[in-house]
């Protein structure tokens, strides 16, 4: 197999990257951040979420910075909603699109949602419906597929299972999550070879954390397996607040490079990419965790010492 002409990013680093921080970022940080992201040619960037305060208080300004960010005619800005009262506030927001989030692990689901998988997937059935009758579009998330801190090892049938039932809720698309980042290339390919009976491997994204370092080398499996989109955060940021030691996200960067010195194209502006990360990291006050940033601020760093 090889790698297909193009592919779509979807910048999730205002939500998934932001989501665990430890200490809450401005709001007005955060409507800077995704304008800058706007301005690279990313086509769409995960906004924030409509999770109650209580369980991610970092994103408790979601109405606001949605109110606040200057949107662009050719970027989409989904959001996450986890019920039907999430839903409303994304409405109320304005919202044109949404994204609910299932676990194929029964443990993280018991522990994440306080409800079995069947059980969550009937409280996002109503969710779903009225999303589509407000002419919205709607995404859905998968997690754990590689792995589970709480049970281990996540059977592929149970991936399986949870995907098709998202298709036939009404999602377009749903997003593979390794969540704790401990998959391989061989066992990404071995769970989309199971999923291409069942799914239309193009209406799949994956979603790469990076914890042992194979965020990239799993994302360039799949788009060789057929998927072709993919979720990053800018500078690597990111990580599930729960799920202990899941570290940051695949660096939108540091695929950007991949893709693009491979001959794919991804839309995206390279050097813009990297002032925004680096800008953001600056706001952070730590520098990123994007290889291809920290490359690239070496070399500036050491052009500028000359």
């Amino acid at each position: 197999m090889s790698l297909p002409e193009r592919v779509t990013i979807v910048e999730v680093g205002p939500r998934d990257g932001l989501q665990n921080e430890p200490e809450t970022v401005p709001t007005e940080v955060k409507i800077g951040f995704i304008d800058r992201l706007s301005r690279t040619g990313l086509q769409v960037i995960e906004a924030t979420s409509f999770v109650h305060p209580k369980w991610v208080p970092q994103l408790a300004d979601g109405a606001e910075v949605l109110a606040g960010i200057t949107r662009q005619p050719d970027v989409r800005y989904p959001v996450l909603v986890p019920n039907e009262r999430g839903l409303e506030r994304a409405l109320e927001a304005g919202v044109t699109e949404v994204a609910v989030f299932a676990a194929a692990s029964e443990a993280f689901s018991e522990r994440n949602l306080n409800r079995s998988i069947a059980e969550s997937l009937e409280m996002f059935a109503p969710v779903v419906r009225r999303a589509l009758d407000e002419g919205l579009h709607v995404r859905g998330y998968v997690s754990m597929v590689c792995g589970c801190p709480f049970q281990g090892e996540v059977p592929v049938d149970d991936v399986a299972r949870v995907t098709v039932s998202l298709f036939e809720l009404g999602c377009r698309e749903v997003s593979l999550g390794d969540t704790i980042g401990v998959g391989t290339v061989g066992q990404v390919q071995h769970l989309l070879e199971q999923l291409a009976p069942q799914i239309l491997l193009d209406r799949l994204a994956v979603h790469m954390h990076d914890t042992y370092g194979q965020g990239l080398a799993n994302t360039l499996a799949a788009f060789e397996a057929g998927v072709r989109t993919a979720d990053t955060s800018a500078g690597g940021l990111g990580g599930c607040p729960f799920a202990a030691g899941a570290t940051g996200n695949l660096a939108t960067e540091d695929l950007v490079y991949a893709l693009e010195g491979s001959g794919v194209a991804t839309g995206v502006d390279l050097d813009d990419l990297l002032a925004t990360t680096v800008w953001m990291s600056d706001q952070l006050g730590r520098p990123p965790s994007s290889r291809v940033a920290r490359a690239v601020m070496a070399r500036q760093r050491e052009a500028d010492r000359r």
